[in-house]
Order: C-alpha cells, then sequence, then structure tokens
C-alpha cells in the first residue's frame, strides 16, 4: 500500500527546503504555483516558523522566517541570542537561593553578576527588587565552608582521571580517615554537594558487606578537610565506565546501602510529586486513587522519606547489591 504526503505537507516541505537553501520566498509566486490562497501560504510560514521556535540550539542560535521589505518576500536568518532573559535570569537567582548551598560570601556576588546580566537597567532593576529581600534574609548552611574552588578542582579531577588523596570526617562519629579515591562525578542534592568515588586503598573484604560492590562511595564535599590532587591517573574501560547520570536516578536520598527495589502504595493527592522525587518510579496499577508504585533505589534514604510521607504504604524491599557512603 503506497503512502504519500498530502497537499499541504509537500507544500510546507517545498517552502521550507528552499528557505533552508537561502531562498527568497514570495506569497503570491507560492500562491500561483500551488492554487492556494496568499492567506494559505501565510499560514504554511507560520506554521514553519512554530516549529522553528522550537528547535533552538545548544548555542542559542534560533533560526526565524523574516519579510525582507526590500525584495517583498520571506527568507531564513538566524537569530543568535547570547544574553539570558530577565526570566531566566530570575529563574536561575531563586533556585541558588532556595539552595543555600554556598555561604553569603559565594552567592551573593554571583546574584549580583546574573542581575547585571540584563541587557537593560529597568529589567536589572526589577530582577534586584524581585530578590532582594530573599538575599537580605539568606540562612547559610551550619557548615560555613567556602566551596566553589573545591568543586572546580574535583571536577576537573574527575574528568583528567586524577587519583586524590582526602582527609574526611565521616558522618557518625566524627571520625577522621585518609583515603586514595578515583573521582568518577560530583553531584548536588538538597543543600549539599557531593563526590562520587572509588576507593583505592581499602580492604574491601573487611570495610565492605558486598566486596564485589561496582558502585562508587559518596561523600559530602563540605566534610572533606583536605584534598590533595596526585600526579597519578587511572582509567576506566568503557564498558565499566561509571555513568553519572543513571546513578542520579537511583540516589535521591544521598545514602549509601545496597542498590534495592521498594514497592509502596501511594494514596496522596499527586503522585506526580512522588514520580518526580523519584525517576525511577513506576506504577504498577491504580484502584480508586491508590497507586502501587515501585523504584529503584540505593541506601536506606528511602526508608527515612517515605516514614514521613503519610500518604505512603511501605510493601517490599528486594536488595540487590552494596554501595557504601563514608
Amino acid at each position: 500500500m503506497e503512502h504519500g504526503l498530502d497537499d499541504k505537507s509537500k507544500r510546507i516541505l517545498s517552502i521550507y527546503t528552499r528557505l533552508r537553501e537561502g531562498r527568497t520566498i514570495y506569497k503570491s509566486q507560492e500562491s500561483a504555483d500551488f492554487g492556494v490562497n496568499p492567506r494559505t501560504i501565510q499560514r504554511d510560514l507560520a506554521d514553519i516558523q512554530g516549529f522553528l521556535q522550537d528547535q533552538v540550539s545548544e548555542t542559542g542560535e534560533q533560526q526565524a522566517v523574516k519579510y525582507d521589505r526590500a525584495s517583498g518576500g520571506y527568507r531564513l536568518e538566524t537569530v543568535v541570542e547570547r544574553q539570558l532573559k530577565p526570566q531566566e535570569l530570575l529563574a536561575v537567582c531563586k533556585i541558588l537561593l532556595e539552595s543555600r548551598a554556598l555561604v553569603k560570601d559565594e552567592l551573593l556576588p554571583i546574584l549580583h553578576k546574573l542581575a547585571n546580566a540584563c541587557s537593560g537597567e529597568e529589567d536589572r532593576k526589577l530582577v534586584r527588587e524581585y530578590i532582594g529581600d530573599e538575599m537580605y534574609h539568606y540562612i547559610e548552611l551550619r557548615h560555613g565552608k567556602k566551596l566553589l574552588d573545591r568543586i572546580w578542582e574535583l571536577e576537573r579531577a574527575v574528568k583528567e582521571q586524577r587519583i586524590i588523596r582526602i582527609r574526611y570526617k565521616k558522618l557518625k562519629n566524627q571520625e577522621e580517615v585518609v583515603r586514595r579515591l578515583k573521582p568518577v562525578g560530583v553531584m548536588f542534592s538538597e543543600f549539599y554537594f557531593y563526590l562520587t568515588a572509588f576507593i583505592e586503598d581499602i580492604d574491601r573484604e573487611k570495610e565492605f558487606l558486598n566486596p564485589d560492590d561496582p558502585f562508587p562511595t559518596i561523600y559530602r564535599i563540605d566534610r572533606l578537610e583536605e584534598v590533595e590532587v596526585l600526579d597519578e591517573h587511572f582509567s576506566v574501560p568503557y564498558a565499566e565506565r561509571f555513568e553519572e547520570g543513571e546513578f542520579r536516578k537511583r540516589v535521591q536520598f544521598m545514602y549509601g546501602g545496597r542498590l534495592h527495589r521498594v514497592k509502596f502504595r501511594y494514596s496522596g493527592p499527586d503522585i506526580n510529586a512522588v514520580l518526580d522525587r523519584l525517576p525511577t518510579a513506576e506504577i504498577l496499577s491504580e484502584q480508586d486513587g491508590v497507586y502501587t508504585v515501585t523504584a529503584e533505589v540505593f541506601g536506606t534514604g528511602i526508608e527515612m522519606w517515605m516514614r514521613g510521607q503519610g500518604y505512603i504504604q511501605k510493601i517490599e524491599t528486594k536488595q540487590k547489591t552494596e554501595n557504601k557512603k563514608e
């Protein structure tokens, strides 16, 4: 059975192809060639423009159909937006303030620079006004440490695959330990920045419940008392490389422990809030507003979170492997 394009699709693709080739499109000529009303050609151009608006590249380049008064026709032009809009800047400022991730001495200069990035004085004034009260009442986290340089240092070590030596203060008993690590990722979650790394000089049989644990250990960066980037490199075979994005889906609470699958029932007002919180969550069934959900997560943090959610009732937990947080 032959499947062909309808007349409208052929017409739009023809116009779009010629625009991409740098040619000028004249409504009257297109109307005559296709045997349609000029208003139809105008709608076709609007459809193409709508499509192009959804195709903004990572560089900020956007193509647009523009009317050329000199020629009386339409051409395809590339528009480059290198400055953030005030709405975008405001959103970024709000996120940074709510995260409380940085001390005032590091955060406030960033916010001022973002506000100054607005193209017009009126927009700069409005952004400063909108965030001024939150900046004034901003409360730092209790650790009070500057982190920007350390985050940069660690991220560079990750990218260059450099071994690092750290002195780290543990969460449980404030014990300090020295570790040689292969750093594989820098992550942020709920107030804190974390380093994920494989421990190099440790007795896995003694320290790990599962010596064959294939996943990295999690370290809170503000608890790193010292960091030394060594002139030693490590390599990870492509097939075994650490994928930060996949790991991040399953580590929502930054607590170590086994990789396991939990099953629970949810009867609250918004199931999407649960699905957003747990990227690996899947709805198994729904009956009378009660959802049965399963999710794959690392660690014990899920247990504490679920106990604080009155709408959630755990059904079972199936452990899979081991992950450790120091």
